[in-house]
């Protein structure tokens, strides 16, 4: 069994040469590197992070998380494929998992692994969604999986289990959800890489929403890749596939749309013919596993290829996405006016100290600052203004998370409607964009309903 698993890693560490044959994309000078992100959050099979972000963020930008074959890593798929360059050009954001266990295969096989917080590599990856999600302002809708071979097996695990948090896939020469499952431990499911293991759309449907009973939302597209002379994960994969996904959308089998986009590559579509079908898979004749992987195309299907902003955001911004139990605001707060008449001020219970968390990252002319305010004492705060000072020269532009009066000057941030209560011990972030004259300091105080908190 180990010596397969070799054989099979062997061949795949030549998967970054081939999407090094894709379409290329040509990218602009770009100062952005990538960069491992560690303490993200819950890891429990020691996933190691990297994050891109390009020079240019869009507004509200897209989330993709690209996923590695087995042998490979987040730094060789970051290397070997065009999602970085592409985010250049369009702003979003991409995470590389890494996976540090011998096989650097992703698991895709065990019994926790295709339950949903069941534990293993799924929860990691969350993990680093929510890291992401949490600095920077993700559209929470543009949230996406991408991956090859072991990687695309893993982007069928992530839609089966997450369907709340991704919205679209793309699969290059993977199995459907579940296919791989295993007992014991093995990483190695021969049945199905050989494309033994058939089953009726149903079957494999059923399999998708086992994984999070009582999920009854909507489900994330997919895009399906498939060489018909995959000698590593055999072509019936790409056909149960298929069915998994048109049966967990409710389609039929038969495709609403066909072309020939080049030369020996069949594409169908599945309830639509447009570019956002809820199910698009492409046949590559005579390809083996080792299949050029088209990102350009992928990225078309999530409906990223959209234009950032003309001007620069810092290379580490920090904005906060409200939290995940309460809906995102719609658009990003603006400062408001100082009213005529401030509103009372909340004032802390008896018993109750606050600690502030400030984090500065500016570029040029302007910051972004993520603020965390920390309820350290044993009583619930139920609404709370911020007061604090900026230093002269520096003016908010924009907010999220509280509203904000004045923009410069003795500054207070007020609480909206979904982040009023900071239970004990809890916290609540928030942010601003703000330009500078050059001075980027933190404020050197701070208050919380007229209560002098610590700065840690």
């Amino acid at each position: 069994m180990k010596k397969a698993i070799r054989a099979w890693c062997a061949v795949l560490a030549a998967i970054a040469l081939a999407a090094l044959a894709a379409l290329s994309v040509p990218a602009p000078a770009s100062a952005a590197t990538l960069t491992e992100v560690t303490s993200f959050g819950t890891n429990p099979s020691n996933l190691r992070m990297y994050l891109y972000v390009p020079d240019r963020v869009a507004p509200r930008p897209g989330l993709l998380v690209a996923i590695h074959y087995c042998g490979g890593s987040g730094p060789a798929f970051h290397s070997g494929t065009q999602f970085a360059a592409l985010a250049d050009r369009y702003g979003y954001l991409v995470i590389y998992p890494s996976v540090t266990r011998s096989s650097q295969c992703f698991d895709v096989y065990s019994p926790q692994a295709l339950r949903r917080g069941g534990g293993s590599d799924p929860v990691g990856i969350m993990s680093m969604v929510d890291h992401v999600r949490q600095r920077y302002p993700v559209d929470p809708a543009r949230i996406f999986a991408t991956g090859v071979s072991s990687g695309a097996m893993m982007t069928n695990v992530l839609l089966g289990l997450y369907p709340d948090v991704v919205a679209a896939g793309a699969a290059f020469a993977g199995v459907p959800f579940g296919c791989f499952a295993t007992t014991g431990g093995s990483e190695w499911n021969s049945e199905c890489a050989n494309g033994q293991l058939i089953r009726t759309p149903q079957q494999w449907g059923d399999l998708v929403r086992n994984a999070y009973p009582g999920y009854t939302g909507a489900r994330p597209r997919m895009q399906i890749w498939h060489g018909s002379n995959d000698e590593i994960l055999r072509y019936p994969n790409f056909g149960e596939q298929v069915k998994q996904w048109t049966n967990v959308h409710g389609l039929s089998q038969t495709p609403t749309f066909t072309d020939t986009p080049q030369a020996g590559y069949t594409r169908t579509r599945y309830g639509g013919a447009g570019d956002t079908a809820p199910v698009e898979a492409v046949s590559m004749q005579g390809v083996p596993h080792n299949l050029p992987v088209d990102a350009a195309q992928a990225v078309r299907f999530f409906g990223l290829d959209s234009t950032p902003p003309s001007s620069p955001p810092p290379s580490s911004p920090p904005p906060s996405s409200p939290p995940p139990s309460s809906p995102p605001p719609t658009a990003t707060p603006t400062p408001t006016v100082t009213p005529t008449t401030p509103p009372p001020s909340p004032t802390l219970p008896p018993g109750t100290g606050c600690r502030i968390g400030y984090v500065v990252n500016a570029w040029n002319s302007g910051l972004t600052a993520s603020v965390t305010i920390t309820n350290t004492g044993a009583t619930a705060v139920n609404g709370w203004n911020l007061a604090f000072t900026l230093p002269g020269g520096q003016n908010i532009t924009s907010g999220w998370n509280a509203t904000y009066s004045p923009t410069s000057g003795a500054v207070t941030a007020r609480n909206v409607s979904y982040n009023a209560a900071i239970a004990p011990n809890g916290s609540v972030t928030i942010g601003f964009q703000a330009n500078h004259s050059g001075n980027t300091a933190a404020p050197a105080s701070f208050t919380l309903n007229d209560t002098p908190c610590a700065v840690s």
